[in-house]
């Protein structure tokens, strides 16, 4: 087992960029369509999961809707898509949340891979928009797993896809689903956001402006050294 990380897997929405809030309107515009409504607060519970698990969500909302056929889950997926498409357009590369293009020059600098793990289908499209996309070594989006998180396979595929053992290896997340699928896979797990809500990650910082590549190290070794896990709040 080694002493120094091999590979950064970082998730994409809530990591390195933001674009929760363009689900949400998305989400928001197809239920509104659907005739139903929801809010912020319902929002939270389709975080860090997939398309269609979410759709299942909002028509749980109605059980009229219940007998819906696969084949018209999949036109509203694809036309929810479509909302956040138009949405996204705007993103730039201003909107890379602090810190996280130092870390990833950090971890080209100390040779160390850097992977996507992300559930969304269109996360090439936006790290291209972001202007990230020349730092990844591979990109695992929701089209090369069968499972999403919190199933390990987002990241296990990404390590797998680079050779390198999984004890190996960093995960950074910031939903609990995303922290669960890192700690499947037997990797280091960095959660960004709240301990209470992800107190079962090793390592915690409250945003990603304190993801330093040198604390992070540190916190790797140290769980290494010693068999635990070590938190910072």
């Amino acid at each position: 087992m080694s002493q120094f990380p091999k590979a950064f897997i970082f998730d994409l929405d809530g990591v390195i960029t933001d674009t929760a809030e363009f689900h949400y309107l998305a989400w928001k515009q197809l239920a509104e369509e659907l005739g139903l409504s929801i809010d912020r607060q319902f929002n939270e519970q389709l975080k860090g999961i997939s398309r269609m698990e979410s759709l299942e969500k909002i028509l749980a909302l109605d059980s009229t809707l219940s007998t819906m056929s696969n084949e018209e889950k999949e036109r509203l997926a694809t036309k929810k898509n479509a909302h956040y498409l138009t949405l996204i357009e705007q993103l730039q590369p201003d909107a890379i949340l602090p810190g996280i293009e130092q870390l990833l020059k950090k971890c080209v600098e100390q040779k160390v891979k850097i992977a996507l793990g992300s559930a969304s289908k269109n996360a090439q499209t936006i790290v291209e928009k972001l202007g990230l996309i020349d730092y990844f070594d591979y990109i695992v989006d929701a089209a090369k797993v069968e499972k999403g998180k919190p199933d390990p396979e987002t990241f296990t595929t990404a390590a797998d896809y680079l050779d390198i053992p999984y004890s190996d290896c960093i995960g950074l997340e910031d939903a609990v689903a995303g922290v669960e699928a890192v700690n499947s896979a037997q990797m280091f797990s960095v959660g960004v956001g709240s301990i209470e809500h992800l107190h079962h990650a090793d390592y915690v910082v409250e945003d990603t402006s304190e993801l330093r590549f040198d604390d992070i190290i540190k916190q790797y070794q140290m769980q290494r050294e010693a068999g635990k896990s070590t938190t910072a709040k």
